[in-house]
């Protein structure tokens, strides 16, 4: 199999986190996102989407969404397990992550995808028509982040990590998501103890520099 990755953006990097956190070794592909070789025609051939990541399995099939990739491996290499191993961890787990996907990354993609004047008509990614920034959503998605930050530092006030315990998926999510929001100029504000805290432990684990 074949993962095709970009070294900076933050999905492929979600999953390399995770291959790390299993000790996971896959053949990785460099996809070159500054020069467009996403929406060239061979990599369009393998997914249509134009996005990164994407798995090429033995068989030929391509998955193409990071966390479907990790579900994936998960099923493969089931320990450590990163998405829990009881009923309430993995729905804990599962809460937890997509409330920072729509709550957090989405208010980061928001900001940056309809302020950063190198995204102009491409206010998503991937293969689309032009997409016309929108001021507006920029707006929205610095209240969300606001909002946002708030929850999940009330909630690393109850719990070493997101979901409980233990590192879990949810912690690979809200990392990457932090990182990827302060590109957005969407800082941690001095009062998020909580979140500064785990972030420096999230981040001092060898997986954060995959």
């Amino acid at each position: 199999m074949k993962l095709y990755d970009a070294p900076w953006a933050p999905s492929p990097r979600r999953v390399r986190i995770y291959l790390a956190e299993k000790g996971i070794e896959v053949e990785r592909k460099t996809i070159d996102l500054r020069n467009g070789e996403q929406l060239s025609d061979p990599y369009l051939k393998i997914n249509p989407r134009g996005a990164v990541p994407a798995l090429e399995l033995d068989s030929g099939e391509v998955l193409n969404e990071s966390a479907a990739i990790c579900r994936y491996f998960e099923a493969l290499h089931p320990e450590p397990p990163l998405f829990g191993s009881t009923p309430l961890e993995i729905g804990r787990i599962t809460s937890w992550t997509r409330r920072i996907e729509g709550d957090g990354y989405a208010a980061a993609v928001y900001v940056l995808r309809n302020s950063v004047p190198a995204f102009a008509d491409r206010a998503e990614a991937g293969k689309w028509p032009a997409l016309p920034q929108i001021p507006e959503l920029a707006t929205r998605g610095s209240i969300m982040w606001s909002a946002f930050v708030d929850a999940l530092d009330e909630r690393l006030g109850e719990s070493d990590w997101v979901a409980g315990d233990t590192y879990s998926f949810a912690d690979i999510t809200a990392l990457v998501t932090i990182d990827f929001a302060s590109r957005a100029k969407l800082p941690l504000p001095d009062d998020a103890a909580n979140i500064r805290r785990w972030h420096e432990a999230a981040s001092a684990r060898p997986s954060a520099e995959a």
